[in-house]
């Protein structure tokens, strides 16, 4: 396989640091692999990842049962060399970090969001509750430099983040050409762009749901 034991592509490191700050894991002996486990719910992302990073991978994508009633899809990649950059800047002791010298692209934002993030209403939560509150907190620096404003919100004895309702346009006009279609809906309908305001005609964010097939839609749009 073509440079399965060189570099990463732009496009891999994006996604896998995207999927790191979600529920991606790795696991380190000599050389490092990347576990992607998601509910079978979320196949449909599963799928897309196996697509960007078969070149490492040497069983496909498939379904196990897990705790309780739920049932887990997943895949892992070899382990190789190329991987053992990530995981000591993701790693320390077994535990997630956040590295200092994270740096968040639309990208990476988006593949962050569809990995672990979930909408209430009109505002925007990252499930952050598995990293230690300094490390939520650079997260937090690394998203107002985005200009997204974002603040700690409690989870029961947890924390997470929470984009505010105000820089939810400002994300979706950053993540929306990265996210896939199905994931569209997992953004609050609210939308505002500069001087215009989305029409409720914008409800076609909803049919895509239940549509894996769509691939393009049209916006319609009046000047306040």
């Amino acid at each position: 396989m073509d440079n399965s034991e060189g570099s990463l592509t732009e496009l891999e490191k994006q996604v896998l640091i995207g999927c790191l700050l979600g529920d991606a894991t790795m696991r380190k002996k000599k050389n490092s692999l990347i576990e992607f486990n998601h509910s079978f719910k979320q196949r449909i992302l599963v799928d897309h990842l196996y697509g960007i990073f078969s070149r490492f991978v040497l069983t496909p994508p498939s379904a196990r049962a897990g705790n309780g009633r739920r049932i887990a899809y997943r895949f892992t990649t070899r382990s190789l060399a190329v991987f053992n950059y990530f995981y000591d800047c993701f790693f320390s002791n077994g535990k997630k970090i956040i590295p200092l010298n994270l740096k968040l692209t639309p990208r990476v934002l988006a593949y962050w969001i569809m990995d672990d993030g979930n909408k209430s209403y009109r505002a925007v939560y990252l499930n952050t509750q598995k990293y230690k509150k300094i490390d939520q907190q650079r997260l937090i620096e690394k998203l107002e430099a985005m200009g997204i404003h974002a603040s700690l919100n409690k989870d029961k004895i947890y924390w997470r983040i929470r984009i505010s309702t105000f820089s939810v346009p400002k994300l979706k006009q950053l993540v929306w050409p990265y996210l896939l279609p199905q994931f569209y809906f997992d953004l609050p309908k609210t939308l505002r762009f500069g001087g215009m305001k989305a029409t409720k005609k914008q409800t076609f964010l909803d049919s895509f749901q239940n549509t894996a097939s769509a691939c393009c839609a049209v916006v319609y749009y009046k000047f306040p």
